[in-house]
């Protein structure tokens, strides 16, 4: 058994998301293990720029009003308990609701991440349907 020393918080990359988000890394596997995990923190408004993952990535929503869309799809509500998962290659973006924080914990494996454009006000305040009504 080993306890690892956690790193510092980091804010993330402009490049990467609109508004303010913060990254903790709960663990980074090393060779071989390919698993991420990371508590991430996002102000109310602030969101992922659309990307996809080579392996996939799984989101567990601890806090807060999640907003997530795959690339053509409805946005979903998700929350606490909510887990919501992303296959490979799908692009998608997620984020917090404009009026409260939201905090998940992404896990995903390598750093096999694809960045693309920023997510336009449009889409993010489009049509949503929630975890709590979707059948």
């Amino acid at each position: 058994m080993e306890l690892l020393k956690q790193p510092p918080t980091m804010k993330l990359p402009a490049d990467w998301f609109t508004g303010d988000a913060y990254a903790d890394v709960i663990y980074r596997g090393e060779e071989p293990s390919r698993a991420r995990a990371n508590m991430v923190r996002f102000t109310p408004g602030a969101r992922t720029a659309w990307h996809s993952h080579g392996l996939g990535q799984t989101l567990y929503i601890v806090e807060g009003i999640a907003l997530i869309q795959a690339r053509g799809g409805q946005i979903l509500e998700a929350h606490p308990g909510d887990v919501v998962y992303t296959p490979p290659g799908e692009e998608h973006w997620h984020g917090a609701a404009p009026d409260q924080f939201m905090i998940h914990l992404a896990l995903w494996e390598t750093d096999d991440v694809e960045w693309l454009e920023h997510v336009t006000d449009a889409d993010y305040t489009g049509p949503r349907v929630s975890t709590r009504t979707r059948p």
